[in-house]
């Protein structure tokens, strides 16, 4: 780079009087830049505790010899943008993060860099920022929420959306609801399940970028803070040894991720994110893989939504690591990869315990031998779709019913609340995809409104949009093609029969050729004429979600 803040010459004496003009010394300037991208707000629990944390990276950073300079990101709340026009605005960010960390680093020559991120977008934006820039980088979030309680039961944000459900079906009265929005979220950090946050910040350890705990020691917990110490000691160690991202981020790696997100039981985010990540890193995923690894890769967890544990219970039980041996003893794993402690992720893995075999499973005991995600096709979604497998009642794993169709979020919901969903129905959403969204919207709302009425256990749906975490049931997502790019879901009609068969990996629209053809004639798709800013410029250059809705997709 052409500004190197060690050298003494007067081609860089320009850059050093305004290093001067921020305060920094000789000696501070000396020394290695680490950029510690701080992602700290104030409307994010999960990111409300990140200048203590931010505070804790400097620290550890100085402790080792470097200069520590903060810059921020931006972050969303998933849970606070769900359920209205702001959810438009969440997958997007993913790259604005991306972009702007990219353009800060670079402009301003960092010698290093730590992460702290958190939340939805955070994780997977700062990670393929990581990889662009490519200098020696650490990760390590804000942590997870501490769970919840209600009726000396733990609960989370999941519980708290289908106590809505349950409420206006009348199961719940409005004294049980308003202890729920009370008790749901009771401390900062990422929400407390297995959601999209905390899976990606469990992932992120898998990928070797993140320091053992980085997903699941607890935001409230002293351990974060010194998890934090010894994040920005580290960085400075990786600088030394010039260890950086693309080291790291490998082929391997990213099989690794795929194979603990089958364990873990992740979010179906996964399918969108991981791939993004992996093309900044000239690594190619699609969807096939998905199914290929979770062929072989047993379920060891169910964190909510699929079950009742929580990130703080999986942390006792050994955390990650504790998950990764057990896939190590069918030679799951790819253990000779680097890491950000400068040794192979089986260096790392020695002397880990499975603390409490019910959070997880041991590997010959397993909730059951797939994974936790399963991609589908058929000629609804030929470019396939994404399923929680692990969040689906058994007797919705294959389901066939008429189809109730609606061209956005709000009209579902609308519908659901309204009493026109029946038993067996399968829901279908349209025009929610990445492009005719725009923004590919989370539906947390009308899935957690079927669970509350209780109807999961009767009811699927399907989405050219996305789901939350935090969503369980038969809900299937990233439909590709998507309606707005001419996908079939555009021609679904009320009555339709639409067959889903997750063991095979199969969805069905039971409609002849003739009819879909003719459909297709006399069938206007609908592109959204009122869409602008930054969302008219995403919506043009957004790839389908098959391929992680990525806007830089490389083929």
């Amino acid at each position: 780079m052409y500004f190197d803040a060690k050298k003494t010459g007067a081609h860089c004496a320009p850059q050093r009087s305004l290093l001067h003009a921020l305060g920094l010394t000789k000696e501070e300037m000396e020394r290695p830049l680490v950029g510690i991208v701080s992602s700290y707000n104030e409307i994010v629990p999960g990111h409300m505790n990140i200048d203590k944390i931010v505070e804790a990276v400097k620290l550890g950073v100085a402790m080792a010899g470097g200069t520590p300079i903060v810059f921020p990101a931006i972050a969303v709340c998933d849970g606070i943008a769900m359920g209205h026009v702001g959810m438009k605005y969440s997958l997007v960010t993913r790259d604005l993060i991306a972009d702007s960390t990219e353009a800060m680093a670079l402009a301003h020559a960092f010698d290093a860099l730590v992460m702290v991120p958190n939340c939805d977008k955070n994780v997977p934006g700062l990670l393929m920022a990581a990889a662009r820039v490519n200098v020696p980088t650490i990760f390590v979030s804000g942590g997870p929420m501490l769970a919840g309680h209600v009726d000396g039961k733990r609960t989370s944000l999941s519980s708290m959306f289908e106590a809505v459900g349950s409420f206006k079906a009348g199961k719940m009265d409005q004294e049980k609801l308003d202890e729920f929005e009370l008790n749901a979220c009771p401390t900062c950090g990422s929400c407390s399940g297995m959601y999209t946050a905390n899976s990606h910040n469990c992932l992120t350890e898998v990928l070797g970028m993140g320091l053992r705990g980085n997903g699941t020691i607890p935001a409230v917990y002293s351990r974060r803070i010194e998890l934090a110490k010894h994040a920005g000691m580290q960085v400075m160690e990786l600088y030394r040894q010039n260890i950086r991202p693309r080291d790291i981020m490998t082929a391997k790696a990213f099989e690794n991720a795929l194979t603990a997100d089958m364990a873990l039981g992740c979010s179906t985010n996964s399918m969108l994110h991981l791939p993004a990540i992996a093309n900044e890193c000239g690594v190619k995923i699609n969807l096939d893989m998905a199914n290929e690894i979770s062929a072989r890769t047993p379920n060891l967890c169910h964190l909510a939504p699929a079950g009742h544990t929580y990130m703080e219970q999986l942390d006792e039980a050994g955390g990650v690591y504790a998950v990764l041996n057990e896939l190590v003893k069918k030679n799951l794993i790819h253990t000779d990869v680097m890491t950000v402690t400068g040794k192979t992720l089986g260096e790392n893995l020695a002397g880990i315990v499975n603390r409490d075999t019910e959070v997880i499973r041991p590997i010959d005991n397993p909730f059951s031998q797939t994974g936790g995600i399963a991609v589908l096709r058929g000629n609804l979604a030929p470019d396939g779709c994404v399923v929680k497998r692990s969040a689906v009642a058994p007797e919705m794993l294959v389901h066939e019913g008429p189809a109730k169709v609606f061209d956005s979020e709000e009209e579902t919901i609308a519908a659901i609340y309204g009493g026109k969903i029946q038993a067996g129905d399968v829901i279908v959403i349209r025009y929610e995809g990445p492009s005719g969204g725009p923004g590919m919207r989370e539906m947390l709302s009308p899935t957690s409104a079927i669970a509350g009425m209780g109807l999961d256990k009767e009811v699927a749906l399907i989405t050219d949009g996305r789901f939350s975490g935090a969503t369980r049931g038969a809900s299937i997502g990233h439909v590709s093609p998507e309606a707005v790019r001419g996908g079939l879901i555009a021609y679904v009609q009320d009555g339709d029969l639409i067959s889903i068969n997750i063991p095979e990996y199969k969805i069905e629209l039971k409609v002849s050729d003739e009819e879909i053809e003719r459909r297709k004639a006399t069938t206007e798709i609908k592109v959204k004429k009122d869409v602008t800013g930054y969302l008219k410029r995403y919506a043009k250059m957004v790839s389908s979600a098959d391929k992680g809705a990525i806007i830089n997709y490389i083929d």
